[in-house]
């Protein structure tokens, strides 16, 4: 189950790297974030999850925090006074204010890197049609999106871009050399990865990752992930290409 506190607002410089959640449904916390290295950490205190149910914060019967769409339309749009109140309730300490959304700048890893070098996050997960756009502009929420397609909510999304700080804290990850190489460090996708059986359905380690030669190894992953950019991402490819003042 999610860990939900009573009053988030209380946060001390010693405190770990905190991840504060708005959401209808709390209980879809911690989700994936409850298992393997990502919840090792938070039972050893690298960071803390924090749940806040909107609901909690209206004041209109049935609890209801929706209504239909100004100007007519399909669905319903969450309220402006209950999603303030929620996102008032809490303390941001200087941690930014994350409103996920197809409609938002896409996520990259350099932002990841950034929230993960501070105190933490906090993140509305929307619903419905979306969320009253004068609180977005009010309360100066950065909209992000984690990919072109649409979900039914935002809390999937908000456990997506919570992993990805996690795993990049301090005593997360077993090695820190297990992300120095990851896709999108330096604008390239991952190469390619084997392990034993050395011969499966046919198919072979390549040869140069059994060669022992660490040098001839590195180069041949470098240009496996350049190819494998440059097939796959021409947007990061030309960036790369950019980037190390070379013509495309």
């Amino acid at each position: 189950m999610s860990e939900t506190v009573d009053n988030p607002s209380h946060v001390s410089a010693s405190d770990p790297w905190t991840a504060t959640v708005l959401t209808l449904f709390p209980d879809a916390f911690p989700g994936p974030l409850g298992v393997s290295l990502i919840e090792t950490a938070r039972k050893n205190s690298i960071w803390a999850l924090e749940t806040l149910d909107i609901r909690s914060f209206s004041r209109h019967k049935h609890a209801s925090v929706d209504d239909t769409p100004a100007g007519g339309g399909p669905g319903m749009v969450l309220r402006p006074d209950v999603a303030a109140a929620a996102i008032d309730s809490v303390a941001l300490k200087s941690r930014p204010l994350i409103y996920l959304t197809p409609r938002g700048k896409p996520l990259t890893q350099t932002r990841v890197r950034e929230w993960a070098a501070g105190p933490g996050v906090v993140v509305f997960c929307g619903r419905f049609e979306g969320l009253d756009e004068r609180v977005i502009e009010a309360r100066q929420m950065e909209e992000v999106s984690i990919g072109d397609a649409v979900l039914a909510g935002g809390d999937v999304a908000a456990q997506y871009l919570i992993e990805a700080c996690v795993r990049l804290l301090p005593g997360v990850l077993g090695s820190q050399a297990s992300s120095a190489d990851e896709s999108f460090e330096g604008d390239l996708l991952e190469y390619p990865h084997y392990t034993r059986p050395r011969e499966w359905e046919g198919r072979e380690i390549p040869d140069v990752l059994l060669s022992g030669d660490h040098g001839k190894v590195d180069q041949w992953r470098h240009e496996q992930a350049e190819e494998i950019t440059r097939r796959r991402r021409p947007d990061l490819w030309t960036r790369y290409k950019t980037r190390n003042g070379e013509e495309r």
